[in-house]
């Protein structure tokens, strides 16, 4: 099954923000394109603001002027849904309301043809129950395009449980024929990005909320350590509270209150104080004329320690060891093989150790740091200790980091720290997800860097940190909150156990 013809008819019922994006890319893409809202008058408007995004791209010179002309006569705003009868594509961009969006496919379902494919651009709602209304749901799918459409490439393609596979296919590839970058995924809560997104704002907030560390501190430690072009609260901000928290109630409560998305009751009180982000002013953080974003929290100056002694495996953090040599603090290895050290052991007799899902107050001495996506890369590296852990091994272990270049921000004793426990969830509901059909692992990696931007697709990350890496730090850290929060998939005990192909055994 191919893209739709040029010259098919597409329409976009709802004029707002996400519809008139929508019908921006269908008309660029060369299509007629009819716009029709229930308010009288408002599809005319939205005609007239796409007109006037075309005459801006002319002056970019990203539209000639014939195209923009050409364009702007193959947009026709509809006074009735009687006038979409021709079309061959209908998207949906209105209230996110099940019985809103079911009474209005079933009144177009008695006005297009037989062979017309119908869309939701539905961001939380069941495709599926959308789809029930229908007579015929197997032309029935989700199209969900990212805001703003034009801009945004990603296109999540979404079959319903009577969506035939024909009609997916054609709106795949007519979605890919607009310029997106579509990804195919089976109707579940959130579908890819929001279902796996989930725990990068979970868990920054959970640590919040036991005190672990501040928001500034927390977002600069995601974005300088783990990679990610925003933190979690100033992203929130952005989007709005009352927008993100009602995406997670949405998920949690299609999943039958699965522990794994909960909502955060810090979210909920922001949201209730009318707290909404930037769209107010004030967010997590206060964005009113004037005011002053706060710093993240950062470690005095230290002296590096005179040396350190490298001990078994650093696995994923193997690369500090150069990155120690290269700033003059010279390194010992006392491994018995050529592996390099799974903890770095400090003049003090303190030990510098990867987070790994357990806490500091369990050992003497120990001081954990964070998950880099990139050491070399990185500028600030997270730290944390116990209340027992000695000065002079605190000192150490800051100067250590400081003498590589990076800023430190000391954590409270949060197991998991920031960066890793965020990025083994993530892995953890990838591959739950692939496990239980919901998209292939390519699909998902690239929904997930060009959904939300992440510096890493899940299975990208799982390859680099090794096969075993999310599941052992999952599996410690669900030894510490038996919540279930962070209790391994079925999918991710048997990824971490199964034989590794590259050499035939269990790694």
């Amino acid at each position: 099954m191919t893209a739709l013809d040029l010259s098919s008819p597409v329409a976009v019922v709802g004029t707002g923000t996400m519809g008139q994006g929508i019908a921006q890319v269908a008309l660029v893409a060369g299509h007629p394109v009819r716009l029709y809202d229930t308010v009288p008058g408002r599809a005319r408007q939205a005609a007239e603001a796409i007109g006037a995004r075309l005459d801006r791209l002319v002056e970019k010179d990203r539209l000639t002027g014939p195209d923009r002309d050409a364009a702007r006569a193959r947009l026709l705003p509809a006074e009735s849904l009687a006038e979409l009868a021709d079309c061959a594509l209908v998207v949906e961009a209105v209230l996110e309301r099940l019985d809103v969006k079911q009474e209005l496919f079933r009144d177009l379902e008695g006005i297009v043809s037989d062979d017309c494919l119908l869309a939701t651009n539905t961001s939380s709602l069941s495709v599926t129950a959308i789809g029930g209304a229908l007579r015929a749901p197997g032309r029935f799918v989700g199209l969900h395009f990212f805001n703003p459409a034009p801009l945004l490439p990603l296109v999540e393609v979404v079959s319903g449980f009577a969506t035939d596979v024909t009609h997916a296919t054609r709106a795949y590839e007519t979605a890919r024929a607009w310029g997106k970058t579509p990804v195919a995924c089976a109707d579940t809560p959130g579908f890819i990005v929001n279902r796996i997104a989930r725990p990068f704002y979970a868990e920054a907030f959970a640590v919040y909320e036991a005190q672990g560390a501040d928001p500034a501190t927390i977002d600069a430690v995601l974005r300088e350590s783990g990679g990610f072009r925003m933190g979690a609260f100033e992203l929130t901000d952005l989007i709005g509270q009352d927008v993100n928290e009602s995406v997670t109630q949405s998920v949690w409560q299609s999943f039958f209150h699965d522990v794994r998305f909960t909502p955060s009751l810090a979210q909920r009180r922001l949201v209730e104080s009318g707290r909404l982000g930037r769209k107010t002013g004030h967010g997590w953080y206060d964005h009113r004329d004037g005011a002053e974003r706060p710093e993240p929290d950062t470690a005095e100056r230290r002296q590096p320690p005179a040396y350190v002694v490298a001990e078994g495996d650093l696995g994923p953090a193997a690369e500090l060891l150069a990155l120690i040599r290269e700033a003059g603090v010279p390194v010992r290895d006392e491994s018995d093989d050529e592996d390099q050290g799974a903890c770095l052991l400090l003049p003090s007799g303190g030990r510098l150790v990867l987070a790994d899902g357990q806490t500091a107050v369990e050992y003497r001495d120990l001081v954990y740091f964070d998950l880099a996506l990139d050491y070399r890369r990185a500028t600030r590296i997270a730290l944390s200790a116990s209340q027992d852990t000695s000065p002079q091994a605190i000192a150490e272990a800051t100067g250590l980091f400081q003498a590589l270049g990076k800023q430190v921000s000391f954590i409270g004793d949060m197991p998991g720290m920031i960066v890793a426990r965020t990025v083994a969830r993530i892995i953890d509901l990838a591959h739950d997800a692939v496990a239980k059909g919901v998209a292939t692992e390519e699909d998902i990696d690239t929904a997930m860097r060009l959904g939300v931007n992440y510096p890493l697709g899940p299975f990208e990350w799982s390859r680099r940190l090794g096969r075993t890496w999310a599941y052992v730090l999952l599996d410690d850290l669900h030894r510490r909150d038996p919540s279930g929060r962070y209790a391994p998939s079925l999918a991710l005990y048997r990824h971490a156990h199964a034989p590794d192909p590259r050499e035939g055994t269990a790694s």
